[in-house]
């Protein structure tokens, strides 16, 4: 539920900052540096997909993971329909819509169109440490998925 004693500036503000870290988020993972991903959470931060009983906790086991994607692996993730809440001055949560186009195998150029590799939500809560928004859990839920499709064994 919304606090709403927070001030219409402040909350837009909040609103626009955790926003920014859900674009950020993809933006690193597709044309940034992955490992970097972890900076945008606490140090207490959680990645996890609750279908498959799957958890990655605090800011150094993050990097780890989000670091040891694939060099070869092609990435695009569409984002939409962003709802951020406020519960509290440091407390927000976010629903955000997303579709991944993915493959591995990538030596460059542009590939024929394929289908999503994934289509879901994030479900994310976001905590405000010394005047910074920072993700604090980030929740990966599936409505559609598939595996990673590998163009190396389609090349000549």
């Amino acid at each position: 539920m919304a606090d709403e004693s927070i001030a219409p500036l402040d909350r837009l503000t909040a609103e626009r900052a955790c926003e920014r870290l859900v674009v950020q988020f993809v933006h690193e993972l597709d044309l940034g540096e992955p490992g970097w991903v972890a900076e945008l959470f606490t140090a207490d931060g959680v990645w996890e997909w609750p279908e498959g009983d799957r958890r990655i906790e605090g800011r150094d086991a993050l990097r780890g993971y989000f670091g040891a994607r694939p060099a070869d692996r092609l990435s695009r993730r569409i984002c939409t329909n962003i709802l951020v809440t406020l519960a509290s001055a440091s407390t927000a949560t976010a629903t955000t819509y997303f579709t991944t186009y993915r493959v591995d195998g990538h030596s460059g150029g542009m590939l024929p169109p394929r289908p999503p590799t994934q289509v879901g939500h994030y479900e994310d809560t976001f905590r405000n440490v010394e005047g910074r928004w920072l993700l604090s859990r980030r929740a990966l839920f599936l409505a559609f998925g598939g595996p990673t499709e590998n163009v190396t064994m389609y090349r000549q």
